[in-house]
């Protein structure tokens, strides 16, 4: 944590310079065994906080202590475990094969660490998402500055702590604060930065970045739509769509926003999703196996969401409750399209129920919005589920689950155009806070032999070369 004296844009300088400052060094002394010693750091920091990341997540969001292990703790631990085991391999140099125009030469790719990185966390995974992107930076190689999100003021307290005593500061520091701590960090010259947050706040980093030509990685969100075709197993699909969209209240960027159900099993679909709420988060209002909105004004936003959709003719089939931050898991039809809540992103317990009758609409709808994070096909038709992924665009699909997909580390995370730019997770989040450095030797090249003065002979050479490679 910063705790020099002076302003805010100074603060983050000091931070900012003491890293760069040992850039260099870096490059030749961090190697495996120093980027594994950083990441068993981490992890036993993690272990040994693990009841006051509990705690602070109470304080900031009420969320349940399982939800906070399976959400928070766990994918953190699981980055950690996968990066420690694949390190080495992650750094070794690729060597591909020479190509006819260079003959004589040796190749390779050596991953080198961008250097100085900024870590922009958001409020709704304020732990996992903060301290999931640093998995990578360390294994990269790289130092980083976090900046956790000030609407959760016990995690990011905590983050700071931990880090404090983790690292020395010319590593991994944290710089709290809000608005003002964001522009002053986005002004300093980072050789990477990833973004975890809304598209309207990443396209502010982004022109940030351009600035200083600095690399990003940016993880947005959007209206992740879900389809529920006729042949879909309704008992799972209830079961795995509670579960995605009612987990942390429904403020995850890939909850399914919206469900789009065949109007053959739309009646039956919306008996299991009942029955699936009830038993998981009972039947009298908020829950306390829920966890809260994150801010009155969050709040406030979702129930003028709701207001406005029932203004205009939406039909409230269950929940609606409001008790504090705790919303009661909602669920709403008979949408139209001059309704807030079927262009904004939900981004919390309120789940839209769509019948249809043709495919083709669907998959229309789809692609008349911005491409989504995420995807979800519930159906026994693989055909049908196929035609659906190729016409569509999107982040990630998930088939017959939700939300798992970011659990897998073997898969890149990321979004497309307005849901993200990059991708996280395992080798790929590696690979963005990598250089992928290209390096050629020569060990007898023949190329000399059309280098200039272009006499007859090296024409004639240059022709036999034109018409052997074209």
């Amino acid at each position: 944590m910063i705790d020099q004296p002076g302003t805010t844009a100074q603060r983050a300088a000091t931070a900012f310079a003491a890293q760069a400052a040992g850039t260099a060094a870096r490059r030749m002394s961090f190697g495996v065994a120093e980027r594994r010693g950083a990441l068993d750091r981490l992890a036993e920091a993690i272990r040994r906080n693990e009841a006051a990341v509990v705690a602070a997540l109470a304080t900031d969001f009420g969320k349940p202590e399982a939800e906070v292990i399976l959400t928070e703790l766990l994918p953190v631990m699981q980055e950690l475990r996968h990066a420690r085991r694949n390190l080495r391999r992650w750094m070794r140099p690729r060597r591909p094969l020479p190509t006819l125009a260079t003959l004589g030469t040796s190749a390779r790719i050596r991953p080198e660490a961008r250097g100085v990185c900024l870590i922009i966390a958001p409020w709704n995974y304020p732990f996992s998402l903060c301290l999931g992107p640093l998995v990578s930076a360390l294994a990269a190689g790289n130092s980083a500055i976090l900046k956790p999100s000030e609407m959760t003021p016990a995690t990011s307290a905590l983050i700071a702590r931990m880090m404090g005593e983790a690292f020395s500061p010319d590593l991994v520091t944290v710089v709290e604060g809000g608005v003002e701590a964001s522009e002053a960090l986005l002004a300093l010259p980072f050789d990477h930065i990833f973004f975890t947050g809304s598209p309207a706040v990443g396209s502010i980093v982004m022109a940030a970045a351009a600035k200083t030509l600095a690399s990003v990685t940016l993880e947005l969100g959007g209206k992740s739509p879900t389809i529920v075709g006729s042949q879909a197993d309704l008992t799972q699909a209830a079961k795995w769509i509670t579960f995605g969209k009612f987990a942390n209240a429904g403020q995850t960027c890939i909850a399914p926003d919206h469900v789009f159900v065949h109007r053959s099993v739309k009646d039956d679909f919306t008996a299991a999703l009942r029955l699936r709420i009830a038993k998981s988060y009972g039947e009298a209002g908020a829950s306390p196996h829920l966890a809260q909105i994150v801010s009155d004004r969050h709040a406030e936003r979702l129930s003028g969401l709701l207001s406005d959709a029932l203004s205009k003719g939406a039909q409230l089939t269950l929940g609606g409750e409001m008790q504090g931050r705790r919303m009661a898991p909602t669920l709403i039809e008979a949408l139209t399209p001059e309704m807030r809540i079927s262009s904004e992103e939900i981004f919390g317990p309120i789940l839209p129920v769509i019948a249809y009758d043709d495919i083709a609409e669907v998959i229309a709808k789809i692609n008349a919005g911005p491409k989504p994070l995420a995807l979800y096909v519930f159906d026994k038709d693989r055909a049908g589920t196929e035609r659906i992924i190729a016409a569509t665009s999107s982040g990630s699909v998930g088939v017959n689950l939700t939300v798992a997909q970011f659990t897998h580390t073997g898969l890149p995370f990321g979004g497309v155009n307005h849901s993200g730019i990059g991708a996280a997770h395992g080798e790929y989040g590696f690979r963005a806070f990598s250089h992928e450095r290209a390096i050629l030797t020569n060990h007898g090249s023949a190329l000399p032999l059309v280098f200039p003065p272009y006499t007859a002979r090296v024409k004639r050479l240059i022709g036999l070369v034109k018409r052997f490679l074209g």
